[in-house]
């Protein structure tokens, strides 16, 4: 299957899980033109994906998204990932947008929050997850400043259910269980505010195909060890009731982003210094 020629990508995470996204959030400026789009990669199948068009008021602006960060039965989120970046990368993707929900580390923060995270530390285990391509790779401004700036405006506007930051550090950690207490407070004692299980080792498979990448978190749950025990009947209720209004900000998000980056996430990738110990994989027909 022949992979489209797309500016924006879009990866779904556990808050719009519920949503039929974009069809069940109704929005006039949004039309689905394919869906059940798998694709081969060197990496395995890759997870289905649909391909949107969102009319802004510049030009149409088209968009492949994917759900649950491509996370299936079988697939390691290791290739799930690589999947996913393969597919970005051979559509000529150069804008990643991402939401997920996350737990509260710092106490400051309530379910319902919105986070927008500037940083991030990897805990994972899942460090040599790459494509094979001659790069090094510059995490500074690892979450793009400019998307993140339309990020705080937009969910200012739209945002009702809690507060919105616009900083904050997003640890990183393997799941599938929940953190120990004293992996949490160890965790705040390194400057996390939140923690998750999404965030590594996309952000850097965003930098190695130069594309910008940043993400709209919801806080879902307290951290072990933060305020009060989670419920999980709390957790749930959040996930079944909130995934519609963040579906419909990250939409609003793609049609008043620019049609062209001005900031400067694709300069920080650097030609490996390492000749000749890569070697480069056919790439695919793109339309």
């Amino acid at each position: 299957m022949i992979i489209p020629a797309c500016e924006f990508a879009l990866i779904g995470g556990s808050s719009t899980l519920n949503v039929d996204e974009p069809e069940g959030l109704a929005l006039d400026f949004v039309e689905v033109k394919e869906r059940g789009l798998i694709f081969d990669t060197p990496f395995g199948v890759s997870p289905e994906f649909k391909l949107v068009s969102v009319y802004g008021t510049d030009h149409e602006k088209r968009v492949l998204t994917c759900r649950m960060h491509g996370w299936r039965q079988g697939v390691t989120r290791a290739d799930a990932s690589r999947q996913i970046f393969w597919v970005f990368k051979n559509a000529g993707v150069k804008r990643i947008l991402v939401e997920g929900g996350v737990g509260a580390i710092n106490h400051l923060l309530r379910p319902c929050d919105l986070v927008i995270p500037h940083d991030y530390i990897d805990v994972s285990v899942r460090k040599d997850v790459g494509l094979d391509t001659q790069y090094l790779l510059v995490m500074r401004d690892a979450l793009c400043p400019e998307i993140r700036g339309f990020m705080r405006t937009i969910c200012e506007q739209s945002w009702a259910e809690g507060r919105v930051f616009d900083r904050g550090v997003y640890v990183n950690t393997d799941g599938r269980h929940f953190e120990s207490p004293a992996e949490v407070q160890t965790y705040k004692m390194a400057g996390a505010d939140v923690v998750g299980q999404s965030i590594c080792p996309e952000v850097y498979l965003a930098r190695e195909i130069g594309a910008c990448y940043a993400g709209i978190y919801l806080v879902v749950n307290y951290a072990e060890g933060v305020i009060t025990p989670w419920q999980h009947e709390e957790l749930e209720e959040i996930f079944y009731t909130q995934g519609y209004a963040l579906g419909k900000i990250l939409y609003a998000l793609i049609r008043e982003l620019p049609a062209r980056p001005t900031c400067g996430c694709a300069d920080l990738r650097k030609e490996t210094l390492l000749k000749g110990i890569y070697t480069s994989k056919a790439e695919p027909e793109i339309v």
